[in-house]
């Protein structure tokens, strides 16, 4: 429980320090929306997600005057939709749209799930769900997608992500007048989580409770004041206010996700422990490494400074929640961090440092604009590469890149919002096609053989 020194303290974070819970999603399990045809799934997809989230928006602004908390999202995630479509695969853009009225009607700012899991193989109903992605994504305004290509058990399926360098692109050409913006509502995973409550990736897991309540809590501003308190202290105090402060912030999140779960009459999930970023200044992972010792984040130095912040953040909040799940650590979007987008304006961080970054760290390559005339083949290498970190490595890596239309590198785009703005980045010119052109399964490495 908190005591009075902690409620105090938790207001002069959120005053000073931008702390605030950045989303209560809300999963809900549309298996039983299944029906003979298309039309009448979509019917009963709609109402159940109105039904059961009708309350969503209220709670989470009832629980922020309340406590005090600022609540900035609230979202809902549903079953991966081509699991609900697979009878129907061809028309699964009528879910996909009355998904997106339901979120509008609502007042959800984003809704996830319209996603396919084909990490071990593409089954036929999926192989046409995927053809329906881009233009999806050009006719919704708060529908996401991702698709899981790879994991640590089954090995990367190289034809999915030939596949998606090809949507990706084709994303991007649909939604060309607003930069590609459709390119930042999908994400390609490697080991995706049933749990995740972050946008585009959050989807509800076949494994997971009819109905619950995940809580995703920030406060980059929050460690970084931490730390400016202690400017002469060695890594190992450093990392030691850094576990103090997540604990504190976790605490908040663990609050507001067991109330709202009551309140709503849902199970409570999990509270991601990520610390996720924005474009105000104040509320940055790459000012937190900055504050460590680095003159600018992306230098020499900083992945060994976002490992020590991303494995305090995790031991910091597991002790405060009872269930701590999602993707939890620090992450690392270009166009949704400040310090990031400063960085890579300068030319101080590129994508290979950026790679290697997300090694130590939660999900991959975020919201990265890249030249509009990249080929698929090398998006797709790109996406192959973070998979194969990710498979290795036993974790969630992500690649959600933007092939910003008639851009070039040192142009800008600008979505808005959380989403941001980014710098065009360049990539390697070396042509990856006949690589991507072998497909096939990367095998799963040998210490996926547990059983």
């Amino acid at each position: 429980m908190f005591n009075q020194y902690d409620v105090l303290e938790t207001i002069d974070m959120i005053e000073k320090e931008h702390l605030d819970i950045r989303t209560v999603t809300m999963g809900i399990s549309l298996l039983p929306c299944i029906r003979e045809s298309a039309e009448e799934t979509a019917r009963a997809v709609y109402d159940r997600v109105c039904k059961k989230a009708e309350k969503l928006v209220k709670t989470a602004c009832d629980l922020s005057a309340e406590y005090g908390i600022p609540i900035v999202n609230k979202r809902v995630s549903v079953t991966p939709v081509s699991l609900i479509t697979a009878a129907f695969p061809e028309k699964s853009a009528l879910v996909g749209a009355v998904l997106d009225r339901a979120a509008k009607e609502l007042g959800i700012d984003f809704l996830g799930g319209y996603s396919a899991l084909v990490h071990k193989g593409t089954a036929d109903y999926e192989d046409i769900f995927l053809n329906t992605v881009p233009e999806v994504l050009a006719s919704t305004e708060r529908l996401c997608s991702s698709v899981n290509v790879g994991s640590s058990r089954s090995g990367i399926n190289m034809d999915a992500v030939g596949r998606m360098g090809e949507i990706i692109k084709q994303t991007a050409r649909l939604t060309v007048k607003e930069d590609g913006k459709g390119c930042a509502k999908l994400v390609v995973f490697c080991n995706a989580v049933e749990d995740n409550p972050f946008m585009a990736g959050a989807f509800h897991g076949v494994g997971e409770a009819d109905t619950v309540v995940n809580v995703g809590v920030s406060g980059p501003g929050v460690v970084q004041h931490a730390l400016k308190g202690v400017p002469d202290a060695d890594l190992t105090d450093a990392a030691e206010v850094i576990k103090r402060t997540a604990f504190k912030i976790t605490r908040a999140g663990q609050l507001i996700a067991r109330e709202a779960a009551k309140r709503l009459n849902a199970r409570f999930g999990i509270v991601d422990l990520s610390l996720a970023p924005t474009p105000a200044r104040g509320d940055s992972v790459a000012h937190i490494l900055e504050e460590l010792g680095l003159e600018v984040v992306g230098g020499h130095g900083t992945t060994a400074c976002l490992a020590m912040l991303n494995d305090a953040v995790k031991k910091g909040g597991v002790m405060a929640s009872s269930r701590v799940g999602g993707l939890s650590g620090a992450f690392i979007p270009v166009s949704e961090d400040i310090g990031m987008i400063e960085s890579a304006a300068a030319g101080k961080i590129g994508i290979d440092k950026l790679e290697a970054m997300t090694c130590v760290c939660s999900v991959g390559l975020d919201m990265i604009a890249v030249p509009g005339d990249t080929p698929a083949s090398t998006i797709s290498a790109i996406i192959a590469d973070e998979a194969a970190i990710g498979m290795i490595n036993n974790k969630t890596t992500a690649v959600r890149l933007i092939p910003a239309p008639n851009k070039t590198v040192g142009d800008k785009v600008c979505f808005g919002g959380l989403l941001g703005e980014a710098p065009v980045m360049p990539v390697h010119t070396g042509d990856a096609s006949k690589f991507i052109k072998r497909g096939g399964l990367i095998p799963a490495p040998i210490h996926s053989f547990k059983n």
